[in-house]
């Protein structure tokens, strides 16, 4: 019998790709990666295979069951020892959705986010809803109007296209 060692760098690459196909429970024509969430793919020396993940927000109730599949994905792949890490800083923004990401959202009727607002020191509370930019999924036309600041998930608001009236989501701007 012989005994074989394993390239480290083609284990992780292996890991990544696994990782990199997991997608998002609220959003399953994205993946982790598309959505920006999936941080890190990492090998210990130990062995252990280290994935970092950043919630959407902070309550994201779809964090346990994208831990969950991540590792279900990467023990079907043949890795054992997985650990699903969260890290909070810095914090996820909708600038990280991918361009990929973005164009999927638009397919499949969801608005993808503008650039997210950043801002230096304390961010100023308002009880106003923010003015978006937003155009319509299905026609293109800009001349939109908001039906409600709460959607279908937490990070998304529904609004209504005034051209062809047809009501879509869109994903907030964080």
């Amino acid at each position: 019998m012989t005994t074989s060692v394993l390239d480290p760098t083609s284990e992780l690459e292996r890991a990544t790709r696994a990782a990199e196909t997991v997608t998002d429970p609220e959003m399953p024509m994205l993946t982790l990666r598309d959505l920006g969430v999936l941080r890190d793919v990492a090998l210990t020396s130990g062995g252990q295979l280290v994935v970092t993940i950043t919630p959407t927000y902070s309550g994201c109730p779809a964090m346990a069951t994208m831990r969950d599949d991540l590792t279900y994905r990467l023990r079907e792949a043949g890795f054992g020892d997985v650990a699903v890490r969260t890290v909070l800083e810095p914090a996820w923004s909708t600038d990280w959705i991918t361009e990929d990401g973005r164009r999927k959202l638009a397919e499949h009727g969801i608005s993808p986010p503008g650039p997210a607002v950043h801002r230096e020191g304390p961010v100023p509370l308002t009880l106003v809803v923010p003015r978006r930019q937003v155009s319509c999924p299905q026609c293109g036309s800009a001349n939109t109007e908001l039906t409600s600041e709460f959607g279908a998930t937490a990070c998304k608001a529904l609004y209504r296209c005034v051209d062809c009236r047809e009501p879509f989501d869109h994903v907030k701007e964080i």
